[in-house]
């Protein structure tokens, strides 16, 4: 049976949105380079959940991984409690899609299209009809404060206002997981933490986020944290 096939059949049954045991990436060398070590992780559904660590510590690995855009080399990763070891590329691809909402530092907007079309490319491989589709994208514009922006393109917006365009997009599907790197690493003060009170709403709506960080500040939002060093992952009480 394949992940696919097992999405069908899931039933009600609650699994953690990430379950890592054991698990291992390295880079072959020479020297080889031991990106994680043994990282073991449960993340339940509706936690806030931010990593924090320093340049080189893993942290970009460690999302690749959780994004389904790698694979470890060892250990096992369950993503809503579906295994995604031996996945092949079209099943991932399926999870990725539509289980996981990503947020960059960079927004990775297309300049030339409105902001209600940046939001509805996320909708493109739904299966959902185009009208619907339009309606879930003004509905995510709303829910991040940009109802009255629709119209307009990337480049007449501020950064606050193109990262709330990408937190749109990333949410448009409904997701099980919001995976936020870094955030609020390409803004200033003021719209960093207009950012984080959106991160917050959108986990009082019960949206599972991991919120990777090398900012105190930005961490000490979340109701978890988790360190992150020389691969390794510690909680943080």
């Amino acid at each position: 049976m394949t992940v696919t096939e097992e999405i069908h059949l899931q039933g009600p049954v609650t699994h953690p949105v990430v379950e890592l045991a054991g698990l291992t990436r390295t880079f072959p060398g020479p020297p080889d380079v031991h990106a994680l070590t043994g990282a073991n992780l449960v993340v339940n559904p509706g936690d806030y959940l931010s990593i924090i660590g320093p340049s080189g510590s893993g942290k970009s690995t460690l999302l690749h991984i959780l994004g389904l855009l790698d694979r470890p080399t060892s250990g096992e990763y369950l993503l809503d409690g579906l295994p995604t070891g031996k996945a092949s590329e079209s099943d991932r691809s399926a999870l990725r899609g539509g289980r996981i909402g990503f947020v960059f530092q960079s927004f990775h907007l297309l300049p030339n299209r409105t902001v209600l079309d940046n939001v509805l490319l996320a909708t493109l491989y739904s299966g959902v009809p185009r009208g619907e589709r339009t309606k879930r994208a003004k509905v995510a514009l709303e829910r991040v404060g940009l109802g009255h922006r629709m119209t307009f393109t990337p480049s007449t917006l501020s950064g606050g206002e193109r990262q709330r365009v990408a937190i749109a997009r990333a949410v448009v599907a409904s997701p099980k997981l919001l995976l936020a790197d870094e955030p609020t690493g390409n803004l200033d003060t003021t719209n960093s933490a207009g950012i984080m009170d959106l991160f917050d709403e959108l986990h009082r709506d019960g949206l599972t986020l991991i919120v990777i960080t090398h900012d105190l500040a930005v961490s000490s939002r979340a109701s978890r944290r988790v360190r992150i060093t020389d691969g390794e992952l510690t909680e943080v009480a």
